[in-house]
Formats: structure tokens, C-alpha cells, sequence
């Protein structure tokens, strides 16, 4: 196959000339009603991203090895030609909002991914804080190395998909014209992805098109101011607790479990469940209604 570029490599210098561009924006022309820059929260945030990248880079060992075992017993092949490139783009950023909505429903997966939405501001360094178990992330993409893409093409367009998602991470862009809002996603429909309130939790989980949460039952368009972060906010600046404070959290609760059935909960539930108390569930037991008998033929 031809060689793909490493598209996060090459947008390093965009990704740094644009958020000092935007930090000096906010000393030059500050706005109260924006959260803008904290010296200690961008920190953080670069810091994630910097790790992420070692992490990743030992994750794709074992997910590379498992790909291209898959690739290699499925007879079919997509070679990568100038139309068949953005097909690929296009199904990889399907399956990327399944992923995406996955991290979101099911608290297992959401430890992972509640590192990007720790912070309580909204700027492109936001897009750098980075998970360092995206180990759980591989399965979404199986299908594709199944149909025939090729590894290396897969990781092309996760990459792709990636970057562009780097400028909708800002507060300083408002709404863009109707047509690009429709289709796209953009820093509107990102800010609303980001809110901690409840009618814009777990909504827009597009990477670059907002068109699959238009269809699936997911979009929320930006109306009230958001508020950023998490319904239950942590007070550190520290890397290693930021990227592991949730699975700390999940190992408290399964130890504290009354059943299997509550720690499986713990698991594979959303992150805000709960189960019954004791005596409510007790008291849903006996007003359970008896089966009721089928009629016996004559």
C-alpha cells in the first residue's frame, strides 16, 4: 500500500502556533463570560497529552499485532486509491462515534475517556488532555480491518479524525454558517459535548461529522452557556491521578458491593448508576405481580 503520512506528526506546529494565538487572545481582548486560559490547567493538559503519546505508543504493540492478524485471515482487501480514501474516512468516523458514545454509557470504558473531559476550561489545550489507557478504544475498529482495511490506513484516518477535532476546542469561534453546523462538527456542537449540565450530557459525540448524532438520536444543539468539567469535578492538577482517578473510584465501589450483580454494575453501567437500597429492592421483590398461568387447551 502507499505511504500515508503521520498527519498528528506534521500538525504539531499548527497545534502550537494556534493555542499561543489563542492564549494571547484572551490577554489582548479578555471576555468574562469565557473561560479562557489557567496557567495550572493548561499545564495539566499538555502534560496528558505528552504522556498519552508514550502510553499510546505501547498500546499499539498488541493492538497492531491483533489487527494485522485479523487483516491477514480476511480474504477481502480495500486498497487505499483516491476515492477509497474517503470512504475509509467516512466509515472510520462512523465507528469513531460509536467508540465515542461507548465511552460515554458504560462506566469501564468511561474511565478512560473521563480524562478528556476533566477540564473546567475550554481551549485548545483541552484537546490535548489525553487519555493514557486507550487500550479499550480497538474493538470499535474491528469491523473495518475485517471489510478489508488495512491497518496502516485505519491508523491514517484515526489520526485524520483526530486532528481535525483539535479546533473545535475552543470558546472562540461562534457558530459557523447553517450548512457547515448541519453537517460538521464544530466548536458549537464541541461545547455542548463538553457541558457538565443535564439536558447536554452525553450528546454530540461526533469526531468530524455531526450528522450520525442527528440520525442516532444524539444532538443537542448550543443554546444556554455551558458549564465544563464534570458533574463531579476533581480538585488535582496531577497527571497520574487525572488519568486514573475514575478506575480508583470503580475499584472502591466494586469492593463495597453487595452482589455480583451490583459490581457488574459497577462495570459495564453508566457512570452515574446507582443500584436500590436494600429495602427498595426488597420492596420492588414483593410487589413484582405473579406470572400469570397459560390457559390449558381443551
Amino acid at each position: 500500500m502507499p505511504h500515508l503520512p503521520d498527519v498528528v506528526l506534521w500538525s504539531i506546529p499548527a497545534f502550537v502556533v494556534l493555542t499561543a494565538l489563542e492564549a494571547v487572545s484572551y490577554r489582548i481582548h479578555p471576555d468574562d463570560r469565557l473561560e479562557g486560559y489557567a496557567a495550572k490547567d493548561a499545564a495539566t493538559s499538555i502534560g496528558m497529552g505528552l504522556g498519552s503519546l508514550v502510553f499510546d505508543a505501547l498500546w499499539k504493540i498488541p493492538i497492531v499485532a491483533l489487527y494485522t492478524a485479523l487483516y491477514e485471515l480476511t480474504p477481502l482487501r480495500v486498497p487505499v486509491l483516491w476515492w477509497t480514501l474517503p470512504l475509509m474516512l467516512l466509515a472510520q468516523d462512523f465507528f469513531y462515534y460509536w467508540s465515542h458514545r461507548g465511552h460515554h454509557v458504560v462506566r469501564i470504558l468511561w474511565a478512560c475517556h473521563v480524562v478528556h473531559h476533566s477540564s473546567r476550561k475550554f481551549n485548545f489545550t483541552t484537546a490535548l488532555r489525553q487519555p493514557w489507557t486507550s487500550l479499550t478504544v480497538w474493538p470499535f475498529y474491528v469491523p473495518m480491518v475485517l471489510a478489508g482495511v488495512h491497518p496502516a490506513a485505519l491508523a491514517f484516518c484515526s489520526s485524520a479524525n483526530l486532528v481535525y477535532q483539535f479546533w473545535v476546542h475552543t470558546e472562540r469561534v461562534g457558530k459557523l454558517p447553517r450548512p457547515l453546523e448541519f453537517v460538521l462538527n464544530t466548536p458549537s456542537h464541541h461545547r455542548v459535548h463538553h457541558a457538565s449540565q443535564g439536558g447536554y450530557l452525553d450528546r454530540n459525540f461526533g469526531g468530524i461529522l455531526i450528522v450520525w448524532d442527528r440520525m442516532f438520536g444524539s444532538f443537542v444543539p448550543e443554546g444556554e452557556r455551558p458549564v465544563y468539567g464534570l458533574t463531579k469535578n476533581i480538585a488535582t492538577y496531577n497527571p497520574l491521578r487525572v488519568a486514573t482517578h475514575e478506575y480508583a473510584a470503580i475499584a472502591r465501589d466494586v469492593r463495597a458491593a453487595r452482589s455480583w450483580r451490583e459490581r457488574a454494575g459497577r462495570l459495564f453501567r453508566g457512570p452515574g448508576w446507582q443500584p436500590l437500597p436494600p429495602a427498595a429492592e426488597s420492596a420492588v421483590r414483593t410487589e413484582r405481580p405473579a406470572a400469570v398461568q397459560p390457559e390449558r387447551a381443551a
